[in-house]
């Protein structure tokens, strides 16, 4: 099972998109894929369930807010798998033995945050708190119980910020992969993301010694929402991709050129860019290959 979280500091950058077009691609290949919402803002939750659907059918019992509460509570923590959704329309298009099942986010869950933070004694997430490890840890033991055994992939949707949710969903991964749009602010922060999730490692791998300790990979920068000119992309979206290699940052081969009216459609038919019939095959080849490249980096 690989485990892979994704994230960008600047929101917007075809995030969601991503871990939604991934996850669909690789469980039409044959493969056992879960998504995890963790973002507040649920896009990836909205990409296969309505609004409408949420509130009545899962926003107060079946999102990973409930089980974030029940690791606050006093008593045992829930188990994560009956928080399992299967969505019917993507998984109605896919192969015997594909499967794509999500773990929904809340528009709530911004104030477990604060709640994690309350229980670490303070917003700083102190090192010195009996708590630090098995908070940082729940994610990963929860994604560690033998009813995940069977996934091939865990792709976590992460919120555009390093607060406690992220990190748990960080600690959780074998992998790091983030979207950018090639402009300024999205290539922006990529180099202060590395060395965030380099300081949580440091700090939890001293922690935890001389136990279990983490060390997830840095995939590299897929950048989406190209525009083109022509044959290529236009020269602005060229250059800030060129500038992210003066970063020393791996960035992916394979880049996803926008398309507004099939992306932006997408969460309209509950379905993955990737899989909608008689959609863009230019854009869909390039998210096909994507996978694929994701799938060579991510094996052993």
């Amino acid at each position: 099972m690989s485990i892979t979280s994704v994230i960008n500091y600047k929101g917007g950058v075809g995030k969601t998109t991503i871990t939604a077009n991934i996850g669909a691609e690789l469980a039409a290949r044959g493969r056992r894929v879960l998504l995890v919402d963790l973002d507040p803002q649920a896009s990836l939750t909205f990409s296969f369930y309505s609004a409408e659907d949420w509130e009545r059918n899962l926003a107060y019992e079946k999102t990973i807010l409930q089980w974030y509460g029940s690791l606050l509570a006093d008593g045992p923590t829930d188990p994560l798998h009956p928080y399992l959704l299967t969505p019917e329309p993507v998984n109605a298009l896919l192969p015997d033995g594909g499967r794509l099942d999500l773990v929904a986010s809340h528009l709530q869950l911004v104030d477990v945050d604060l709640d994690i933070a309350a229980a670490l004694g303070g917003s700083r997430f102190q090192h010195g708190s009996p708590h630090f490890l098995p908070l940082h840890r729940s994610l990963a033991d929860a994604l560690g119980a033998e009813e995940f055994a069977d996934y091939d992939d865990i792709l976590i949707d992460c919120a555009p910020n390093f607060t406690m949710v992220t990190r748990t969903g960080i600690v959780a991964s074998d992998h790091i992969l983030t979207p950018a749009k090639p402009d300024y602010l999205s290539t922006l922060g990529i180099d202060y993301l590395r060395s965030k999730v380099s300081e949580l490692v440091r700090d939890f791998n001293r922690v935890a010694a001389p136990g279990p300790t983490i060390d997830p990979q840095y995939l590299g920068v897929v950048f989406t929402m190209i525009q083109y000119a022509g044959s290529g992309p236009i020269t602005a979206s060229r250059n800030y991709m060129a500038h992210t290699d003066s970063l020393e940052v791996p960035v992916f081969r394979q880049t996803i050129r926008e398309n507004k009216s099939l992306f932006g459609t997408a969460g309209e038919r509950r379905l993955p860019a990737v899989l909608v019939p008689n959609a863009n095959e230019k854009v869909q080849y390039e998210l096909q290959q994507l996978a694929s490249e994701f799938l060579a980096r991510t094996r052993p």
